[in-house]
């Protein structure tokens, strides 16, 4: 006897992206009218967050009448696994709450991936909005809905799927950012020029000086643009079915050189590092030009981004950890690669990535 359990349903994950100044009461406000629908509160964030902007918007969570608890994670990607996972569960559940709470993440993207993946899970999935105080989580991590933390053995694979309430990009916390994070969260930034956004790649080139000198005008731009190239992207495939791949331009080297660098890099050099990589290897195959290539190059370089290898990674090591990317199918590593600068290269139908045999890829690391 076979029974049919049906289940079909439409799912509206459509949620908010909120660009502004000093958006803490903007977010307390929206609490207020229902945002998450929950009273009571577990506020997430790091702790370098911690006193510039966490300890701050927990506190005006409690003035406005709700229920809150701070926890905090010590700063980096370090923090970023199931043991940390399993610490703010426990943490929550110590503290008494159960379904009727949602999370707030205050921070960067170690901060944004780690509490939304948290939320996902705990009581089988409550509310969260992600509050991003840095350039990297509002140019890519708070945005999209991936949530995931890192093992030994690969990075991002463990994890989910979880859309958010909202997203409060306060570019004034970018203020109080060191030039190197600035510079992290550019590597990104520089990535969505590559692969879908040709005017805001030339708007760099010109401006990107600005950005370190917290020029009003160009960080809004940044951020605008940044989110528009990502949603565009996720709207039209949410679960990386195909097209949502192209966001990993630059990636496929880059997080595996973060991980061979025990995070001595921070994400955005790494993928500065893929960027240059996939741009040399598309060089070769006709994909962008040698002038494209350099000018790819000479921008990375400009926001203060590295652009060959540090000797200390050991290049076998490299290749043998490229193995970990979640593109690889049938244990062949695969590639997007843009398409001049602003587009990416389609390989077939809902295909952006391009199968690569090992030897061309040790070719281009060797040389960096």
């Amino acid at each position: 006897m076979v029974f049919c359990c049906e289940l079909k349903k439409v799912v509206d994950d459509t949620y908010d992206i909120e660009i502004g100044h000093s958006l803490e009461e903007k977010l307390v406000d929206d609490l207020k009218h229902g945002l998450t629908g929950k009273k009571r509160f577990a506020v997430i964030t790091d702790s370098i967050v911690e006193g510039l902007y966490g300890r701050d918007i927990y506190e005006k969570i409690v003035a406005a009448g709700f229920s809150a608890e701070l926890f905090v994670i010590p700063e980096g990607e370090k923090s970023k696994t199931r043991q940390m996972k399993e610490f703010l569960e426990d943490s929550m559940l110590e503290k008494g709450f159960r379904r009727d709470c949602a999370v707030i993440a205050v921070g960067g993207g170690v901060v944004t991936d780690l509490a939304g993946f948290v939320a996902g899970t705990f009581g089988r999935g409550v509310p969260f909005v992600n509050y991003a105080t840095t350039l990297l989580a509002a140019a890519d991590a708070s945005v999209g809905g991936k949530t995931a933390v890192d093992t030994p053995l690969a990075t991002n694979l463990i994890g989910m799927f979880n859309q958010p309430a909202k997203v409060y990009l306060d570019i004034d916390t970018w203020k109080t950012l060191p030039k190197v994070q600035i510079s992290s969260g550019l590597a990104e930034t520089i990535k969505h020029g590559c692969l879908g956004d040709k005017e805001l790649f030339e708007y760099l080139e010109k401006n990107v000086d600005k950005v370190f000198e917290g020029d009003v005008e160009a960080c809004e731009y940044i951020a605008q643009h940044n989110c528009e190239v990502k949603y565009k992207v996720v709207m039209q495939d949410e679960r990386e079915s195909g097209l949502r791949e192209v966001l990993n331009l630059g990636h496929t080297v880059g997080r595996a050189i973060e991980t061979v660098s025990d995070y001595k890099l921070f994400h955005g050099e790494a993928v500065s590092i893929g960027l240059v990589a996939q741009a040399r290897l598309g060089e070769k195959y006709g994909f962008i030009s040698t002038e494209d290539r350099k000018r790819v190059e000479d921008l990375l370089d400009k926001a203060g981004l590295p652009v060959r290898i540090p000797d200390y990674i050991d290049r076998e090591v490299l290749v043998r950890k490229l193995y970990t990317d979640k593109k690889v199918r049938d244990g062949k590593l695969r590639f997007v690669f843009e398409k001049g600068i602003g587009e990416v290269v389609q390989f077939g139908e809902n295909n952006f990535a391009k199968e690569i045999a090992e030897d061309e890829i040790r070719d281009i690391i060797k040389d960096m």
